[in-house]
């Protein structure tokens, strides 16, 4: 008979806007144009995303979100090159624009080192499994989120794919 002492893995799920917020402490620098707003430092990076693109708030929150996570997990895996989508890269640079609450991300998540960003100049290649041209879905309402995993109101892929990858034609 055997016995293991080791606990199974239990999943946990992390609230980028919980992450994101626990870093006002950590913020020491011009602490009057981010703490002193009366905003949570969440709701100060979107209305920053807000209101330098066009989309709505529901999409900034999921852009950053996305970007919060994307920075966490690069963070904690730093031997992992993980990269991100045109949209999710817009909440990540949003992030390190805003260098007061980078700082503090570093502070807090980092353990005070800067964490670097340095994207390479051509984009990768699609993942195996993700949207490619033999997999991509047929036109309609949800085609454009199987493609890039957001919606735009009113915008559907084509079945037709450019030499990018993506559907031509349609903005995705």
């Amino acid at each position: 008979m055997t016995t293991t002492l080791e606990r199974p893995a239990v999943p946990t799920t992390r609230d980028p806007r919980e992450i994101l917020n626990a870093v006002a402490p950590h913020v020491t620098e011009l602490t009057a144009n981010v703490l002193e707003s009366g905003m949570s430092i969440w709701d100060r990076e979107v209305a920053l995303l807000l209101r330098d693109h066009t989309m709505v708030r529901d999409m900034a929150e999921r852009i950053l979100g996305n970007a919060v996570m994307y920075v966490l997990g690069s963070i904690e895996h730093r031997d992992v090159h993980l990269g991100v989508g045109r949209l999710v890269d817009v909440g990540v640079r949003q992030l390190i624009l805003d260098t007061p609450v980078w700082w503090g991300i570093c502070r807090l998540y980092n353990g005070g080192r800067f964490k670097h960003h340095a994207p390479f100049i051509q984009r990768r290649p699609a993942a195996a499994g993700s949207c490619s041209p033999s997999r991509r879905p047929s036109p309609g309402p949800t085609a454009h989120r199987a493609c890039t995993g957001a919606a735009s109101p009113g915008r559907t892929c084509s079945p037709t794919a450019t030499a990018t990858g993506r559907p031509s034609g349609s903005g995705c």
